[in-house]
């Protein structure tokens, strides 16, 4: 190590000096302090299930079954960490959460526009979300960009054609900026793939645990929610908790789900 070069330190190499200095509160509250590492957090854990499932689709797509599984796996586990969060979260009672709210403004979650991004590479095609983001914003940009690219569940039927599936044509060339209706094509597609039980009926496994993650972390998010401000409209002018209800019960891979009927 010459003189031009510090040493590298832990200190450095996490960039700590940023992220400590990254909690601002606008109040003496002492609650407000937990409320932002929370949110900061889940979107370190945004950026970590992007950086993921980016690598999935390309695991997927190559047909590689065991790195597409540890993926799965690994993103399944970040979400559970995310949904044990709320409990750090839940120790606030309505009253320390509104000593402070008022802080707030016009901010709320329904601008992540990672979370955006999230449901987008999961498939959802959605214009409305971009009254969050103005006209030429990054954000808006990424969000749209991610509403081009194929899905997840994209990636998959892929992942079943190289693995000998003959998948439907209009599934695999359909346009990607829409998004993907149920299809009884595919359902009887993965029929086979289940009633094979071979390594692409594992991977089914594993993208609905994903799908099931995420719906466990809507719920116990909605029920955070619910608990802390009951049904008064959320901070940005939100619905609060009304809205949040209607997307439990989501799904990102309908297909998945509509053929254990037929199993």
């Amino acid at each position: 190590m010459n003189d031009q070069h510090a040493a590298l330190t832990y200190t450095s190499y996490l960039a700590l000096d940023e992220v400590l200095a990254a909690q601002r509160p606008r109040s003496d509250e002492h609650d407000e302090m937990l409320f932002i590492v929370i949110h900061q957090v889940y979107e370190l854990w945004f950026k970590q299930l992007l950086h993921e499932l980016d690598h999935l689709q390309g695991r997927l797509e190559a047909g590689d079954t065991p790195h597409a599984v540890r993926t799965l796996r690994r993103a399944l586990t970040i979400l559970k960490v995310a949904v044990a969060q709320i409990d750090v979260l839940e120790t606030m009672t309505p009253s320390q959460f509104a000593s402070f709210r008022d802080r707030l403004e016009a901010s709320s979650g329904f601008q992540s526009a990672q979370f955006r991004e999230l449901e987008a590479l999961l498939g959802r095609r959605d214009p409305r979300v971009f009254r969050h983001y103005p006209e030429g914003s990054t954000e808006r940009e990424r969000i749209a960009e991610r509403m081009q690219r194929p899905s997840v569940f994209d990636s998959f039927l892929r992942y079943l054609a190289k693995h000998g599936y003959d998948v439907p044509v209009e599934a695999t060339e359909r346009d990607m900026s829409k998004p993907a209706e149920p299809s009884a094509a595919v359902q009887d597609l993965l029929l086979r793939v289940y009633r094979d039980d071979a390594n692409p009926a594992t991977v089914c496994e594993h993208l609905v645990d994903l799908d099931e993650g995420l719906q466990e972390w809507r719920y116990r998010h909605v029920k955070m929610v619910q608990r802390t401000i009951g049904d008064k409209t959320g901070t940005g002018g939100s619905s609060g908790a009304a809205y949040l209800f209607t997307t439990v019960g989501t799904t990102a891979f309908p297909d998945l789900w509509s053929v254990r009927s037929r199993l």
